[in-house]
């Protein structure tokens, strides 16, 4: 039922919604209206699933053989806004299928 490739993406969908709400809503709060809360209380869940993400990705490089490039993309995606939805459109969806 909840395999570890399910696991790793439902983990990348949280790590990506709360990096989108941490910089598209609560830094442009925390500047314009000056109120450090939203991101104060989305900072550390969104910490955690970063690291969770990246922790992630390593384990499952060498059971999914993702060669350099594939491992460097999977990674660089949690930085990026919406990265970590296209990795699981194009690499992790794929993958829970089999």
């Amino acid at each position: 039922m909840f395999s570890s490739i399910n696991i790793f993406r439902l983990i990348a969908l949280l790590e990506g919604v709360s990096y989108i709400l941490l910089l598209f809503i609560a830094t442009p709060i925390k500047y314009l209206a000056n109120d450090p809360q939203y991101v104060k209380m989305l900072g550390m869940p969104h910490g955690l699933l970063f690291v969770a993400y990246v922790a992630m990705a390593f384990m499952f490089k060498k059971e999914f053989a993702w060669n350099t490039k594939q491992f460097f993309t999977v990674l660089i995606a949690s930085v990026i806004p919406f990265g970590t939805f296209y990795i699981d459109k194009v690499y992790l969806k794929k993958l829970s299928a089999k």
